[in-house]
């Protein structure tokens, strides 16, 4: 697992070191690793180092420390540096000092720089930056690398203000921190500093690559299509066949065992999956050992009842779409539920399932805090929350979260989510854990969006053709 620790976290762990943290040996291990991804941004930029020119924006408190003791190194490496004091009164008295001890300069202004060091608010910092931290980024054309975070990010929420930094690198130190994950994008290049901490509880937790693909499910010796897992795929209709088709693909190419289809759209996907078994209703359909439920099934009175019915049976069941609005009308449906539930919402059907007003930033929750908004449903209700986006967030109702970064919105198409539906649904029917089974099935639709676009946009019917070729090249690399 790769772990992200709140702000909280984060400072315990450095007080846990004590005279390291007191003696200012840690900000000066941090301080070093700032000058060194300088260097490196430099060369990659520039083609060198000696005689640059970079420029500190240095807030008070630490995180400017470690700007100005990075300034230091860098003056020591050749490099012209220029430090802009935000807060003249309240910078950090010893790394300032080790600033000018080394020739750097204190200006009111940068003029052209070859590079930026966001130096300005670090852990602590909240809300939008303020004047004349504001107005001093928004006219910067240089690349910037940021300590810690970029100003203007929440370190917890990974909430961008308006106005906040974006960093084509960012540098930290020990551990991650959870805007790391939730505001990826923002960061730019992430680099983790070995400076001798130790965080324990993360908040957040993602599977790496190489998890994803050693848990994946594949046929031993002994098993049958059985064994593999039986999922149901309740979608579509004959009018609207899409859904039911990219539905069952996906839980066709997501694992060998079988793939059970109830709807009136048999004759659509049978043409398309002959694989697929399918029936005209719930009585003939036979066992499953987990059901999707939803996309494009409709709202009316018929899909109601077998929502009803599908829900009453004690195997894993997967809700999305139309039967999300229906559950919106009557969440005692999951709440009462003993089997697993897992909820797959995007940002407007989550809405409607808890009350929230979409903001204008498409995030949920009047603080636009989407990991505290998807934890309290999913304990509320008793079900895993999947929220989709870019960073998908995924809550057990015992409080844990794992998510998922696409690195990219190739994903964002109509039908898209109806394959995640199916991947995720095949998962839970060969018998993973809820969260792991959603969370591995996002990170594979993330990463077949990506070798799929080549680039250029795509519609779900591409994202299902790149499922299997990235599983294979999973396996390949291990």
């Amino acid at each position: 697992m790769i772990d992200y620790f709140s702000a909280e976290r984060i400072r315990a762990a450095e007080h846990a070191t004590g005279d390291l943290l007191a003696s200012g040996i840690l900000m000066r291990r941090a301080a070093h690793g700032v000058a060194e991804v300088v260097v490196a941004e430099l060369g990659s930029r520039t083609g060198g180092v000696y005689g640059r020119t970079v420029g500190l924006l240095v807030g008070s408190g630490d995180n400017g420390g470690d700007a100005l003791f990075a300034g230091a190194l860098l003056c020591r490496r050749g490099v012209r540096v220029l430090a802009l004091l935000l807060n003249p009164g309240r910078a950090h008295a010893a790394g300032l000092a080790a600033f000018r001890a080394a020739g750097g300069r204190v200006v009111p202004e940068f003029g052209p720089v070859d590079l930026v060091v966001d130096g300005i608010v670090g852990l602590s910092g909240s809300g939008p930056l303020r004047e004349p931290a504001a107005n001093i980024v928004a006219t910067l054309d240089a690349p910037i690398v940021s300590v810690d975070l970029p100003s203007g990010v929440d370190a917890d929420t990974g909430l961008i203000h308006d106005g906040a930094v974006c960093a084509a690198a960012t540098v930290t130190f020990g551990a991650l921190r959870n805007a790391h994950a939730l505001a990826a994008r923002q960061c730019g290049r992430i680099t983790l500093v070995d400076i001798g901490i130790d965080a324990s509880e993360p908040t957040l937790r993602r599977l790496s690559d190489a998890e994803v693909s050693g848990r994946w499910p594949v046929p031993g010796p002994d098993d049958d299509k059985y064994t593999q897992g039986v999922v149901g795929v309740v979608a579509g209709s004959d009018r609207y066949p899409g859904a039911a088709i990219l539905c069952t693909g996906a839980a066709v190419a997501a694992t060998s065992g079988m793939v059970r289809y109830v709807g009136s759209a048999r004759a659509q996907v049978v043409s398309a999956r002959p694989e697929v078994v399918t029936a005209d209703d719930l009585d003939s359909v036979g066992r499953v050992q987990a059901w999707v439920i939803g996309p494009g099934a409709g709202t009316d009175q018929a899909a109601r009842e077998r929502l009803h019915r599908v829900l009453a049976d004690d195997v894993p069941v997967l809700v999305d779409a139309d039967a999300l609005t229906l559950i919106a009308a009557e969440p005692e449906l999951v709440r009462d539920r003993n089997a697993p539930t897992l909820l797959t919402p995007h940002a407007g059907e989550f809405a409607r399932l808890t009350g929230y007003e979409r903001s204008t930033s498409g995030l949920p929750g009047t603080a636009a805090d989407r990991v505290a908004a998807t934890r309290e449903l999913a304990h509320d209700w008793g079900v895993t929350v999947l929220l989709k986006g870019r960073v998908t967030v995924i809550a057990d109702p015992d409080g844990s979260v794992l998510i998922d970064d696409a690195e990219a919105s190739w994903a964002a198409t109509a039908g898209s989510g109806d394959v995640l539906s199916g991947m995720a649904g095949s998962l839970l029917a060969a018998g993973l854990p809820v969260a792991e089974a959603a969370a591995m099935a996002t990170r594979v639709h993330s990463l077949a969006a990506i070798g799929a676009s080549g680039g250029a946009p795509i519609g779900a019917s591409s994202l299902l053709a790149a499922v299997h070729p990235t599983l294979v090249e999973l396996r390949r690399r291990g």
